[in-house]
Order: structure tokens, then C-alpha cells, then sequence
């Protein structure tokens, strides 16, 4: 019931009203809550035809079966309006729905995320709910696979001379590979379907560092 009620205030918060514009970011992990008082630290190239950024994200949890991401980095915006060079802060919460075990093979998340991208005479806001599946396995003692599909739903909004409102609903498939219990290399694809706005395909790699 706590969690429940977590995750309601997560939507709700994620709902709310802003004067920001933003894009949401992928959470570049799998459905796995972190423990209570742990933390991740990660880095990621992010790309699309018309974008290429540096991303940075912190991730914690204070509460069993609920963690935190923070997201900021800077990227390069090239399209026939202008090129730009944009920066980029988000937010999102992941709730534990299920986890992996004898009965069921897949760990499944859900939360709300938030982001916003700014540049010269360019803002742009997403937010909205996701879920995310995922299911690992292990390799020897120390590595592992932990391939993962999320799916959100986006509501946009962008300012440039005039402000356009859109709905759509990206599609991240990628996979962690652990290379110890330390270091894990991300890679991802987003698919964003009905997206007015953005790259129709993006591509992320990076790594993540839990401590």
C-alpha cells in the first residue's frame, strides 16, 4: 500500500504544472530498484541524427523498493531551424512492482520522470509515467546480462518562436552488461513513437557505477 501510494504521488508530482519545457530522459537501467542507501553513478554518450550529448546521472533510494534518478549533461542540437547547444537537467522516481524469482523470471518498475532541455531562444519539456521490464543473467561469479524494454508515455511541450504541444510514447529496449559488481556498460535504443518533435531513433552508451 505504501508503495502504491508512492507511486501515485510520483504521477501526480510528474503532472503537475510548469513554466519549464522539457524532454525526458531514459533512466539507462533496467527494472532493479536499487537497496535502501544505495546509490549509482553513471555516464552516457547520447545520439540521435540530429543530437549528440554528454549525460550524466546520479541514483539513490531512501526507501525499500523506490529509487531516485537525477540526470543532467549538455548537447548539440543541428537541424535546419538552427544548430544549438542545449542544457539539459531531469528527474524520475522508479517503484518496484515485481521481482524477479521462482515463480517469475522479470523484474517490472514503474514511475514518472520529468526534463527539460534550454538553449538560445529554444525550451522544451516532456513528462509523464513509464514502465520498465527487465531480467537478468548470470555469467560465472561476477558478470551478468540484463537486457530491458521501458515504455512511457510523453507529454511535450517546445518553445521556438511559437509554442507546439505533442504526445508520444518512446520505446527504450537495451541492455547492462556487468562487468563486476562495480562497473556495468549500458548501451540503448529509443524508439519515439508519434514524436512530432524529436529523432525518430536514438542511441545511448555509457556505464553505470553502483557504490
Amino acid at each position: 500500500m505504501k508503495r502504491l501510494m508512492l507511486f501515485a504521488a510520483a504521477l501526480a508530482l510528474a503532472a503537475a504544472p510548469t513554466t519549464a519545457r522539457a524532454q525526458v530522459f531514459g533512466q539507462f537501467t533496467g527494472a532493479t530498484v536499487l537497496p535502501p542507501n544505495g546509490h549509482m553513478v553513471g555516464g552516457y554518450l547520447v545520439s540521435s541524427s540530429s543530437m549528440l550529448g554528454l549525460m550524466g546521472q546520479l541514483r539513490l533510494s531512501f526507501y525499500p523498493g523506490v529509487d531516485f534518478g537525477f540526470q543532467g549533461g549538455l548537447s548539440r542540437m543541428d537541424r535546419d531551424q538552427g544548430n544549438r547547444t542545449l542544457v539539459q537537467v531531469g528527474t524520475d522516481v522508479k517503484v518496484a512492482l515485481l521481482r524477479a524469482g521462482d515463480q517469475q523470471p522479470f523484474d517490472i518498475a514503474a514511475g514518472g520522470g520529468l526534463g527539460i532541455h534550454v538553449g538560445d531562444n529554444y525550451s522544451a519539456l516532456t513528462l509523464g509515467p513509464t514502465i520498465v521490464a527487465s531480467r537478468t543473467w548470470h555469467r560465472g561469479t561476477t558478470g551478468e546480462i540484463s537486457p530491458y524494454v521501458g515504455l512511457g508515455f510523453a507529454f511535450s511541450s517546445v518553445n521556438s518562436d511559437q509554442t507546439k504541444t505533442d504526445f508520444s510514447t518512446p520505446l527504450r529496449v537495451g541492455s547492462e552488461f556487468g562487468l563486476s559488481p562495480v562497473a556495468r556498460i549500458v548501451t540503448e535504443f529509443e524508439f519515439r513513437l508519434g514524436d512530432d518533435f524529436n529523432d525518430d531513433v536514438g542511441f545511448s552508451a555509457g556505464v553505470n557505477l553502483p557504490f
